[in-house]
């Protein structure tokens, strides 16, 4: 029994020593290679682990590259990107080739983004990968130049924007999402401060915070939207915007302009509301 177990243990270190451990540089994989390879992904249903059911999706999350936007202006911006794109996955399917989104969003890194190219894209990859649904979404800091209330001073004011396309059965949605951040001064702590001052005497000063409003504008096929119009949009519903470059003149008119707009979180809702639905290039929409 002993040397029994003996050999059995020898014979797999034996066939060790035979296999190769250095990295092979110089090997270059041919068609029929390739094709031996397995790929279990593309296995039968009998493979799949769990319930036989749908997933609605599976994808790539957060892949990185430099993209072209052109912006309202006429020029072009190159910008760091994340994408993520999924398609669902049928029941009976053991899973995709995750690899292929990428291949496909990658066959149109050299072109200047839009919704147009987007599409383009998800098609490559539904069509790859044999999918009903899909959805990629596009996620980048948006630069503006913003000047300054009165020392007429410029910088950048940095927009979070996530471009989104959806596709379910046939039927597409782009949305836009645009983070805008501005200060709300709260009007009870206003009105607490201006008792204070008046019935005592005491000095007192309202609290303001940062807040943001995350805008998804669902984009009318027929017509074009520009991140700068919803910027617009919500400057024109709340003006105020946190600040980039401030010197003495520019905080006492923010302070100011701030005490011009005491706003609870419902009012800045709503205003938001009142101004998207204005727009004709936004069919739906949604403020959080």
């Amino acid at each position: 029994m002993s040397d029994s177990l003996e050999e059995i243990g020898k014979e797999p270190k034996e066939n060790l020593a035979e296999l190769e451990n250095d990295y092979d540089s110089t090997f270059v994989p041919t068609e029929e290679y390739i094709k031996s390879l397995p790929d279990l992904q593309n296995g039968p249903a009998s493979l799949i682990k769990g319930s036989n059911k749908q997933i609605q999706h599976v994808g790539v999350s957060n892949f990185k590259l430099p993209i072209r936007y052109k912006v309202k202006n006429g020029s072009e911006l190159l910008i760091e990107t994340a994408v993520t794109g999924s398609v669902s996955l049928e029941a009976n399917k053991k899973g995709i080739n995750m690899s292929r989104i990428m291949r496909s969003f990658y066959k149109y890194a050299n072109s200047q983004f839009n919704f147009e190219v987007i599409e383009a894209a998800l098609d490559d990859y539904k069509s790859d990968l044999e999918s009903l649904d899909a959805r990629i979404q596009m996620r980048f800091s948006f630069p503006m130049r913003k000047k300054s209330l009165r020392s007429n001073l410029e910088g950048f004011q940095y927009y979070n924007v996530v471009l989104e396309l959806v596709d379910n059965g046939g039927q597409r949605s782009k949305i836009i999402h645009v983070d805008y951040v501005y200060s709300s001064t709260c009007p009870c702590s206003l009105e607490l401060s201006e008792h204070a001052r008046t019935e005592r005497g005491q000095l007192a000063t309202p609290h303001s915070q940062r807040s943001i409003a995350r805008i998804s504008a669902l984009i009318n096929h027929s017509q074009s939207l520009w991140i700068e119009d919803i910027v617009e949009i919500c400057r024109a519903a709340v003006p105020t915007e946190t600040q980039v470059m401030v010197k003495r003149e520019d905080e006492q008119a923010f302070a100011e302009l701030n005490a011009a707009n005491p706003i609870f979180v419902e009012d800045a809702a709503r205003l938001f509301c009142t101004q998207l639905e204005l727009c004709n290039s936004i069919t739906d929409f949604r403020v959080v």
